[in-house]
């Protein structure tokens, strides 16, 4: 599911690069994957605040846990705002403003509106301002929403859902410049899609989309279900106000389906296939980091800045896309993977773990595996 959620961004990122000289079939993938790209970032916010919760338990640390979360995002992040910043410099010969280029590098540039690609450096990074701010509320909102009587919890997922949904009510009070290519004012994006603090309602969400799968309420649909619920929520955005699919349109249909893998039997990944999908997964947030910088530039050394013809264009694509899978595996390899084993749980704190696991349902496919969220969960 997360590489799903990753490839979604960037099918959508490769239909604003306009790679097709033929109108007809950039207009096809525009009316098609514009909506994948911002449900495929609100899939990851779901998803984040769920693993993070499944795998918590009573016994764990703060500190550990901000531990944790620092290696698993930040060194990655600097290596890709590093290959940004000489892109951006040597490449195209932009000047990077200095005051942005700490925001980046501090991870805060979401808490100001930024409406342009170069002030972000790697423009996907601004996603991870809002998962800085989840890490730190975590600890502090883990314990309430644990507190949650079970019979209660879907009361409270609604209600989270319902203040999704009235966001763009509150930000359609803001300045209304438009922002060329979203369809909604600037101000509006920044505040319903950007803004941490109101996309830490997706998180919660998802916090407690977990907890009601740990103490085994009933889902209203199985995984098939859900999923068809969210093909028909995708298929159905475009008939909405432009500022309600940036996020609310989608958010309960994906946690849903979210909710449902979980509480589906497992299926160890024994088959090919099957080891292929979680190979896919632990590269997903290394590839996210990845591959807006290898459609950028990659189009521009390619010579694809004005379009080719449409077999032309899917072959640069899937060019690409060989090349991000190439470049996040050397950086889940080299990086990712060899620091969090490093630095990132010593085995001090996971002996001083109290109390037992939360009891899980019978037969729940996360299983064994929970407990290694921290080294294993959801980006953006």
């Amino acid at each position: 599911m997360r590489f799903i959620a990753a490839a979604m961004v960037f099918v959508f990122h490769v239909t604003l690069a306009q790679f097709f000289a033929e109108r007809g079939a950039e207009q096809t993938l525009l009316s098609i994957f514009t909506q994948a790209g911002w449900a495929g970032v609100g899939f990851f916010f779901v998803l984040s605040g769920f693993v993070l919760t499944w795998s918590s338990r009573p016994g764990h640390s703060a500190r550990g846990f901000w531990r944790r979360r620092f290696f698993k995002i930040y060194p990655s992040h600097v290596v890709t705002l590093v290959a940004a910043f000489v892109l951006l410099t040597w490449v195209t010969g932009v000047h990077v403003d200095a005051w942005q280029a700490l925001l980046n590098l501090l991870l805060v540039q979401s808490w100001f509106p930024q409406f342009e690609i170069r002030a972000s450096l790697n423009g996907v990074s601004w996603s991870l301002s809002c998962e800085m701010l989840f890490y730190l509320a975590f600890p502090l909102l883990i314990r309430p929403i644990r507190a949650i009587r079970p019979e209660r919890l879907w009361a409270w997922a609604a209600g989270v859902a319902v203040v999704i949904f009235l966001v763009p009510v509150a930000s359609s009070m803001l300045p209304r410049d438009p922002l060329p290519g979203a369809g909604v004012a600037a101000y509006d994006f920044w505040i319903i899609y950007q803004f941490p603090p109101v996309r830490m309602l997706d998180f919660v969400f998802g916090m407690i989309l977990a907890r009601i799968v740990m103490t085994g309420r009933r889902l209203p649909l199985d995984l098939g279900g859900s999923i068809a619920l969210a093909i028909a929520a995708y298929a159905l955005a475009p008939l909405f106000p432009a500022a309600y699919t940036l996020t609310a349109i989608m958010v309960v249909p994906m946690g849903l389906v979210i909710a449902a893998g979980a509480a589906a039997p497992p299926r160890p990944p024994t088959s090919l296939p099957g080891r292929a999908a979680v190979w896919l997964g632990e590269i997903s947030f290394a590839f996210y980091l990845w591959h807006q910088l290898v459609l950028t530039y990659g189009q521009q050394w390619l010579g694809a800045g004005r379009g080719l013809s449409t077999p032309a264009a899917l072959g640069v694509v899937v060019l690409l896309l060989a090349v991000t899978l190439v470049l996040s595996w050397m950086l889940f390899a080299l990086v990712e993977r060899p620091i969090m084993r490093r630095f990132a749980g010593p085995r001090r704190d996971r002996l001083a773990a109290s109390g037992p696991p939360p009891a899980v349902p019978a037969g729940t496919a996360v299983g064994a595996e929970a407990d290694e969220g921290a080294t294993r969960d959801a980006h953006p």
